[in-house]
């Protein structure tokens, strides 16, 4: 067996596992959770608590403190970590920690990981992908510019609230004195690697390009934005390096302490969107990866990077080479979970008998789906949009209701994934909601590609583990996948041509009802 390590620090919790990348079989997984195994640190669902409702911080202490106590986990269970042989992992993306002085390679006697974490803040907080408190720093960025268009050119994302050039530039506006004294400005991802290897890790191009800072073509720092975002940034952040990077070996802190053989390498850290890429085997071009969760994402790999006229989506750095773009919308099992509790329908009803009901493009019926705010198409003020039967409209007709939402919801992914270019041949379909039958039919039937369904459970630690392997020992990634990424052949859905063509005549219509209603919004 050849085992890596995979971590995931997202939002609520620290996770790993322990994959066997010959078999592609978890041989471990484990699980931290910041609200209920550390409630110490005041971050019940992995924010503190704040007045301002835009405003979403952490506690970098708590992070370290959860990798503490993981490894510990590991290591009291008997679990022969000197058998691992590279780890890597993933952060969640945008969220960024300021240190006064780099850290130590290890904590001082009977301090602990946390405690060494605290002797470096230069901020006591950490802002995370959550926060929407920098609107007029996104602006002042724009304008420095000449415009959103440029950032976007440039960075691949407009300036987006959450991102983390303009949460820089609002604490070098709030607080100069703290960020004067800040040497060292890490991503989380960096920030834990360096927890891993008690080096200044740098940051990998994946999850760098989500900071509005670095140049996506060039794969650098920018000059123009680092100027529009603070004064004298880059030398506090680290470097950027390929995604395949090995940054060192654990500190010997942590071979003492949990048994990991001495000299096992850290491949650098990346994002959870990039990490979540490669977990479910989308590095490729041509395959695109919806995710349907309480948002819903697509994501896909790109040969060479295009940015979205319009603002929405997002390109990021390939881990497997080249580029990948992100488009998220809210509206997904958030929007589903409404219509089925306003009719009361089971699962199933919902499911598998609305579309036995109904047939493709729902009699004229239609709808945009905005349950609560959107940002893709941004959509400030909520309340779904119904044209079509007086019965549809009045919300008497349940199954062409339940039809309209997820037509609607794969209508937008193919309208706001137009900008990519090449439409994928194939959708890998994840989350709850992949096992719906009448769901995955409508995304074959409107992308005109084959949809397969797959039960990773932690793509983006299982991402980070074949990072490892890759970065470590070479492993190819045609292999990994294979390995991995499997996906049953019974439950592939492919597309009926005659839905096909149905679809393709409804995207129209559809655009132009979007376009219709955000006008008459104002959004």
């Amino acid at each position: 067996m050849r085992l890596y390590l995979g971590l995931d620090s997202s939002t609520q919790s620290l996770s790993a596992i322990i994959l066997d990348a010959d078999s592609g079989r978890t041989v471990d997984e484990r699980s931290v959770s910041f609200g209920a195994d550390l409630p110490e640190y005041g971050c019940p669902n992995g924010t503190l608590p704040h007045p301002d409702p835009l405003v979403k911080h952490s506690d970098p202490r708590l992070w370290a403190a959860a990798l503490e106590r993981l490894l510990g986990d590991f290591h009291k269970a008997g679990v022969p970590l000197r058998h691992i042989r590279a780890v890597s992992g993933s952060g969640q993306q945008h969220g960024t920690v300021y240190l006064r002085r780099p850290l130590p390679s290890a904590p001082a006697r009977g301090q602990g990981l946390p405690g060494m974490v605290a002797g470096c803040l230069s901020r006591p907080t950490a802002p995370i992908w959550m926060d929407s408190s920098t609107s007029a720093e996104c602006a002042e960025i724009d304008a420095a510019l000449g415009g959103a268009h440029r950032v976007r050119r440039i960075s691949g994302s407009s300036a987006v609230e959450r991102f983390s050039g303009p949460q820089i530039r609002r604490f070098a506006k709030t607080e100069p004195e703290a960020y004067g004294a800040t040497r060292v400005i890490h991503l989380v991802s960096s920030f834990l690697c360096s927890l891993l290897t008690g080096t200044t890790a740098p940051i990998d191009r994946g999850d760098g390009a989500g900071m509005n800072l670095l140049h996506l073509a060039h794969g650098d720092w920018d000059e123009e934005l680092l100027r529009a975002t603070a004064p004298d940034l880059l030398p506090k952040l680290p470097p950027v390096v390929p995604s395949n990077h090995v940054v060192g070996p654990l500190s010997r802190y942590l071979v003492e302490t949990y048994g990991f053989a001495e000299g096992t390498p850290v491949v650098v850290w990346s994002g959870d969107n990039p990490n979540s890429l490669i977990g479910v085997g989308g590095w490729q071009p041509g395959t695109a990866v919806v995710s349907l969760g309480t948002s819903d994402t697509y994501f896909a790999a790109m040969a060479t990077p295009a940015v979205d006229p319009q603002g929405y989506g997002h390109v990021f750095g390939n881990p497997a080479g080249g580029f990948m773009c992100l488009i998220c919308f809210k509206n997904g099992s958030l929007a589903r979970e409404e219509v089925r509790n306003a009719f009361g329908l089971s699962w199933r009803e919902f499911d598998v008998d609305a579309f036995r009901a109904t047939p493709a493009g729902n009699n004229g019926n239609m709808m945009l789906p905005y349950y609560v705010p959107e940002i893709t198409p941004l959509v400030l003020k909520p309340g779904p949009v119904r044209r079509g039967s007086e019965a549809f409209v009045a919300g008497r007709d349940a199954p062409a209701v339940v039809r309209a939402l997820v037509e609607a919801q794969a209508l937008s992914m193919k309208l706001h994934s137009g900008w990519i270019g090449e439409p994928p041949s194939h959708l890998r379909v994840t989350g709850g909601a992949s096992r719906s039958d009448g769901i995955c039919q409508v995304l074959a039937d409107v992308f005109d590609a084959s949809v397969d369904r797959l039960d990773t459970g932690n793509s983006a630690a299982l991402g980070a583990a074949m990072r490892a392997a890759n970065g470590a020992d070479g492993s190819a990634w045609e292999t990994l996948t294979a390995a991995c990424c499997r996906c049953d052949p019974a439950r592939r859905v492919n597309p009926h041509p005659e839905n096909v063509a149905v679809y393709r005549e409804l995207l129209h219509p559809f655009a132009a009802l979007e376009k219709s209603h955000h006008a008459q919004a104002g959004a």
